[in-house]
């Protein structure tokens, strides 16, 4: 009896540390855990910042007073402007917290973790990064803040979507669907991932499949937002889904430097659509189609094949690199060309961004580079100078010298956008159309960094005393570099200007 229980034994002694054996799925977990406790001591120690909540329970309040038109549903920082899926999720947590701000960061703070497990999971499911760089998901400062200390509706949209990825990833396209439609009945950004999302269902399923799952999307919508479609419908799509919403040019952290009448402008908009779509295009063609042909190939065999009733009804598998390169993404190239994005914003695209670095073909330098050195716009200049395959002559800025100081950051601004720009047109050269892609992508990563956007964490975008010095650093270092490439005579490219700045300019 002793012989055969110590038998039974033996397969489990060796099943215990099998997890251990896997080096992702044991850091998975002491990573989560460690984390957990920084929550906890965030909550603890750092002071709350109060931003959207007192306008959130006031929303909420006229919601269950019995209020249902949405021009009536108001907070201190303006009208609701959030499908009826913010409201639901806001009560429960008015409900559960009593409308204390403590206990909502507790909240929060567990969906923190639980936001994280699941990104660290499709990670871990798609095999895209080493072990020890899941580290990335858990370094950003501003995404913490964005959970425990500032307790937006992003985190509650941004998690559904991150689990309706993981559905995808085992093929659940139309559990995936509901849980997408739930997280844009949050907040209507989520859509950024609708076009590449598409895509990909119109690979695995054949068109009767697609039109089930988007008709199973739309349910979710529409249960979500009866109460207001039966008594105010339009009251409710108009202000729930306004895609032409404008928001004020002071806080926008993307294009600051444009001015304010030309950034709440209809045309500047219209351009950033044509450029939104033509990137997309551009990357399905080239990138996303490529095995079946093009794009325009491939939907004309799936119009071919709805038309002549001899599509399959069976899924087509997709592999899980696949759908999660397509998706990120897409979604990356909505964030550069969105009109205005916010601080809260960055919690949109922050966990697609180790993804994309490893997965696209970067170069082990520029990698590195952006990873670990970019820091700072000084340090971003220096390595766009030495990695970027291109030459550039440091001219002045037409109509501009020395003597206005006020001019100085939005010409330092507009001479690197200038730089990124010229990197996106006579930048890195490529034989394969894999390769251009890659490119084009790297140009969206300089794009986002120069406009105010840190890669990973470690920018504080509230330290502007601390930028303000990294912009002195960056002219020195451009007048260092002038001298040495022996054009002393020719003003700085960041030399302040006489013209003043209209309005709308910070």
């Amino acid at each position: 009896m002793a012989l055969k229980s110590g038998r039974k034994l033996q397969p489990s002694r060796s099943r215990r540390p099998q997890i251990l054996k896997n080096p992702k799925a044991a850091f998975a977990l002491a990573l989560i855990f460690m984390d957990a406790l920084l929550v906890a001591l965030i909550i603890a120690y750092v002071p709350y910042t109060k931003i959207d909540w007192d306008a959130y329970m006031s929303q909420v309040t006229g919601f269950l007073g019995g209020e249902r038109d949405y021009t009536n549903l108001k907070g201190d920082t303006g009208p609701l402007v959030y499908p009826a899926g913010f409201l639901y999720i806001y009560s429960a947590i008015r409900f559960i917290t009593g409308g204390e701000v403590y206990p909502a960061q507790i909240l929060f703070g567990i969906l923190y973790i639980i936001n994280l497990s699941i990104v660290i999971f499709i990670y871990v499911k798609t095999e895209v990064l080493p072990w020890w760089a899941i580290i990335l998901l858990s370094l950003s400062k501003r995404v913490h803040s964005i959970f425990v200390l500032r307790l937006f509706n992003d985190c509650f949209a941004m998690t559904l979507l991150h689990a309706a990825l993981a559905m995808l990833l085992y093929q659940k396209w139309h559990l995936g669907l509901v849980l997408f439609s739930g997280a844009v009945s949050i907040k209507m950004n989520v859509l950024l991932y609708a076009p590449p999302l598409l895509l990909l269902m119109l690979k695995a399923m054949n068109i009767y499949g697609v039109i089930s799952a988007l008709a199973c999307a739309a349910l979710v919508q529409i249960l979500v937002g009866l109460p207001f479609l039966v008594s105010h419908p339009i009251a409710y799509i108009s202000r729930a889904f306004n895609l032409g919403r404008v928001f004020i040019h002071f806080w926008s952290v993307n294009f600051k430097f444009i001015p304010e009448p030309v950034f709440v402008s209809k045309q500047f908009a219209i351009s950033l659509l044509i450029a939104h779509l033509g990137l997309l295009a551009a990357f399905a063609h080239y990138k996303w189609c490529r095995h079946e042909g093009g794009l325009f190939k491939f939907l004309h065999s799936k119009v071919t094949s709805a038309l002549s009733s001899s599509s399959s009804s069976g899924l087509k598998i997709l592999k899980e690199e696949h759908i999660m390169t397509t998706l990120f993404a897409g979604n990356f190239i909505g964030i550069v060309c969105a009109r205005s994005l916010h601080y809260q914003f960055y919690s949109w695209y922050f966990y697609s961004l180790p993804y994309l670095l490893w997965k696209t073909h970067f170069p082990t330098v520029l990698r590195c580079g952006v990873l670990l050195e970019c820091l700072s716009f000084k340090q971003l200049f220096i390595c766009s100078s030495f990695l970027s395959p291109f030459t550039y002559t440091l001219g002045p800025m037409e109509g501009h010298d020395s003597e206005d100081p006020k001019q100085s950051t939005a010409d330092m601004t507009a001479f690197v956008s200038s730089l990124t720009f010229s990197l996106f047109l006579n930048g890195p050269t490529s034989s394969s159309a894999d390769e251009k892609v890659s490119d084009i992508l790297v140009c969206a990563f300089h794009y986002l960094w120069v406009h105010g956007h840190c890669l990973f964490c470690f920018l504080d975008f509230n330290a502007l005393d601390e930028m303000g010095n990294r912009i002195d650093d960056l002219e020195k270092s451009i007048d260092e570099l002038r001298e040495e490439m022996g054009v002393e005579g020719s003003p700085s490219p960041l030399a302040p200007s006489k013209v003043k700045t209209g309005e709308g300019s910070a």
